[in-house]
Parts: structure tokens; C-alpha cells; sequence
């Protein structure tokens, strides 16, 4: 009987001592790496020399790169950045790319070998498929940041235009 008090009291405190945790070190939504976020497009593609938004994030905040990186969130992204950080609005580096209309991937399924290197590939987990077997996108959560076509060893990947997609029945 005193075994179980004794864990239930231990419950107790680590429960208490994990809620002041998770206080303690929340994200700060008003922070400004989190508002730099909220403007990039989210694609994780890494085009901007970076492996993720967020890591870009940071390093604008730190002034450690330019607002200019970012090819998937083109123009607007660069003017609603500089608009944030009270800097002028300067062009879309090329080094980095360049805008397009937002894409999403599309596998020929026919084609596909079921390797699975596309979903490893994959930062947001939008294509699924078993090995051996086809594998698919699932649209809605694409990004169109092409990291799945480089290691597609039967090059059945293709990247669409968004609008065009949802046009088609």
C-alpha cells in the first residue's frame, strides 16, 4: 500500500514539475524567428541554401542571410519580409532559383519500381507507397519542392502546376 502512494505521489510530481516545463520553454509566438517563419512558404525544399524553413528563419533574424533566398515564396515573400523587418524590398536572388507558379509532384505510377527512395526523399511525408509496390502523392500535402526527382532512379516523378491540376477532373 505504501508502494502505491509512493508512485502516486512520484506521478504527482512529475506531472507538475513537466507542466512548468512545457511553460517554461514554450515557443514564443511574438518572437521575431517565428514571425519570419509564418511568412516563409513552408516547401522545406532547402533551395535557399538552408535544410528548412525555420533554419532560414533564424538566420535572417541574425542577419546571417539576406530575405532573397527563397525561390517557392518569389517576390511576395521577399516584400512581406522586408515589410516585417523594415528593409528594402530587393530582387529574387537567381543564385537560388527562381519563382515558379506553385508545383506538386506527380508520379507516373505505371512506371514506378516501388524503391521508396522518393519517400525517404519526401521532408513533409506527402508520398506514400510501400517497397516494391507504386507509390503515390497524397496532394494536399505536397509542397512541390522537388526533392523527390533527383533520386527517382526510373525518373517518374513530374512536377505540375497546382492550377492546372485542380482544373482537370
Amino acid at each position: 500500500m505504501a508502494g502505491i502512494f509512493v508512485i502516486v505521489a512520484l506521478a504527482l510530481l512529475l506531472g507538475c514539475a513537466l507542466g512548468a516545463a512545457s511553460r517554461w520553454f514554450a515557443k514564443n509566438p511574438d518572437s521575431l524567428v517565428e514571425k519570419i517563419d509564418q511568412l516563409l512558404p513552408q516547401t522545406q525544399c532547402a533551395q535557399c541554401g538552408y535544410p528548412g524553413c525555420k533554419p532560414y528563419a533564424v538566420a535572417i533574424a541574425d542577419n546571417s542571410a539576406p530575405i532573397n533566398q527563397c525561390p517557392p515564396g518569389g517576390e511576395a515573400t521577399v516584400s512581406a519580409l522586408a515589410e516585417l523587418l523594415n528593409k528594402d524590398v530587393i530582387p529574387l536572388n537567381p543564385e537560388f532559383g527562381v519563382e515558379t507558379p506553385p508545383l506538386i509532384a506527380f508520379i507516373r505510377e505505371p512506371e514506378c519500381i516501388g524503391c521508396t527512395l522518393c519517400i525517404k526523399a519526401c521532408p513533409v511525408d506527402a508520398i506514400v507507397g510501400a517497397a516494391k509496390l507504386m507509390h503515390t502523392v497524397i496532394t494536399d500535402h505536397c509542397t512541390g519542392c522537388e526533392l523527390c526527382i533527383p533520386p527517382c532512379p526510373v525518373d517518374c516523378i513530374d512536377l505540375i502546376n497546382v492550377t492546372e491540376h485542380k482544373s482537370q477532373p
